[in-house]
């Protein structure tokens, strides 16, 4: 948004920060201390209080971190206070099938042994991934942080931007990083327009305790409603992102515990013994959504606040590590260079790097999801006859486990295990 006012918003001698990062949830901190890495001068604004944000109590929510976003945690100096309570990820299972009746003959298997690097990823709660990226925040003297406040309003020149937020303060700084969800208020401030359509389903999450160990295996289970995906924890627990119809979703949802977990164990089967609840449930209604742009005057998006896809290959925080380590490269090449951080010069260099890769992702998750969520009987046919094929083809079978590792395309620094 152009500023409204004919005087320069800042100069060199009067910026408050360098990068206003408007968002504190997993993305922002994590670019936050990237960029504090190099001598920037960051604050993040957070609307929510930071007690929420360090709570203890597991509330059932957790993600799939590629090795990539795993090796960006540890470049930004968090990973060791979370592996911990990290679960490898050693094998993926896919299979196909209905309620009830198992799973298909036809199945692709993915083992990490097949690459060199180590476990495709690990499974990692909400509550230690976010209590890590806080206390290493409020540890680094150039991050300020700015919890329970809301930006109000925006506006930028080519001298600089500056944010109004709710209790009356104003930030002057070079950047403004949105990292503020799907409904991205900088993104709207800066008159990005998105893009996209509602599934018609709905995530049912919650985490489950098993009597039997799964030995580091993901499970992702193709039904007509929508894919079941069951994720190891660490000790005899596993994470579940179910999706159903949003009809079903909020019928099932409405259950009490036990007959919750009575419409689940058709659908899970008895492979790993009794379930029973771990934490909270959740739901989440799916849409895709992508920004016509991720970057604007002064403006870069990040994470949900520029694309939001379907959970199908759970990639959603993955590809928002991406974004992260790559504009932290980018802006932390330019400060070197003395180049203006905030110049569209350096935010398309962002954009082009980033666009692609998540459009690509975007409309493989809705292809995906379109070709598994339905019980057509050709579909079904096509699709497990491909299934048994690739998972035939050594070369394709290791393609697979690299794009899961997050190894494929121009990986940043950060994701290459080097320093920014």
């Amino acid at each position: 948004m152009d500023n409204p006012h004919n005087t320069p918003i800042s100069n060199a001698m009067n910026f408050d920060a360098d990068i206003a990062v408007v968002g504190g949830g997993l993305n922002g901190p994590a670019l936050a201390l990237a960029l504090a890495q190099v001598g920037l001068r960051v604050t993040v604004i957070d609307t929510l209080p930071a007690a929420t944000r360090t709570q203890d109590t597991f509330d059932g929510r957790s993600y799939a971190l590629a090795l990539t976003s795993v090796r960006l945690l540890h470049g930004i100096g968090v990973w060791e206070a979370v592996q911990k309570n990290a679960q490898p990820m050693l094998e993926i299972n896919v299979t196909d099938g209905r309620a009830g009746e198992g799973a298909s003959p036809f199945f692709m298997h993915f083992d990490h042994a097949e690459i060199e690097e180590g476990p495709m990823g690990h499974m990692v709660e909400d509550r230690h991934l976010r209590q890590a990226l806080s206390k290493a925040v409020k540890a680094e003297r150039d991050i300020t942080l700015m919890d329970g406040e809301t930006v109000t309003a925006q506006h930028t020149d080519s001298m600089g931007a500056r944010l109004t937020l709710a209790s009356g303060k104003e930030l002057r700084v070079k950047l403004i990083v949105g990292a503020d969800g799907r409904s991205s208020g900088t993104g709207q401030r800066a008159g990005i327009k998105r893009i996209g359509w509602d599934y018609g389903q709905t995530a049912l999450v919650c985490a489950i305790a098993h009597d039997l160990p799964h030995h580091g295996i993901a499970h992702q289970f193709f039904m007509p409603p929508g894919p079941l995906a069951i994720l190891p924890l660490t000790a005899n627990r596993s994470s579940i992102v179910w999706s159903e119809t949003s009809a079903n979703a909020a019928r099932i949802n409405a259950l009490s515990g036990e007959q919750y977990l009575d419409v689940l164990r058709p659908r899970f089967g008895d492979f790993l013994g009794e379930i029973s609840l771990a934490g909270k449930r959740y739901t989440y209604p799916l849409s895709l959504s992508l920004t016509h742009h991720m970057v604007a005057d002064r403006v870069a998006l990040l994470g949900d606040a520029a694309h939001g896809v379907h959970p199908i290959a759970g990639q959603g925080l993955n590809a928002g590590m991406r974004d992260v380590a790559a504009l932290a490269e980018v802006v932390a090449d330019a400060h070197r260079r003395g180049q203006d951080i905030g110049s569209a010069t350096v935010l398309n260099q962002y954009q082009l790097w980033r666009r692609f890769d998540n459009t690509a992702l975007a409309l493989a998750t809705d292809s995906f999801n379109r070709l598994f969520s339905n019980d057509n009987p050709a579909l079904r046919l096509a699709r497990d006859i491909g299934m048994a094929a690739l998972n035939a083809v050594p070369s394709l079978r290791r393609g697979f486990i690299r794009e899961a590792a997050g190894l494929t395309g121009t990986l940043p620094r950060l994701m290459r295990g080097e320093v920014l």
